[in-house]
């Protein structure tokens, strides 16, 4: 794969990815009430541990998008030159 592609490739799967971190967060921040209903119907969690978990997990994807996604475009952008 040419490097050019890969680094478009990169581009545009941080956009996604960020798209997705975005709509994750407002999901769970504007519509709390409603996806905590939706998710305690399934699991027994309290309020607090849900937000543990969805904090913990947004913290876990925005660091995987950093370093697998955004560091790597920067890097291939940067030795285009």
């Amino acid at each position: 794969m040419p490097i050019e592609t890969l680094r478009i490739m990169l581009g545009w799967c941080s956009v996604i990815n960020l798209g997705l971190l975005i709509w994750w967060f407002l999901g769970t921040t504007v519509l709390h009430n409603l996806v905590y209903k939706i998710h305690s119907k399934f699991y027994k969690i309290s309020v607090e541990k849900f937000d543990e978990i969805h904090y913990f997990g947004t913290t876990f994807f925005r660091a995987a998008v950093f370093f697998l996604n955004i560091v790597p475009y920067v890097a291939l952008t940067i030795m285009k030159g």
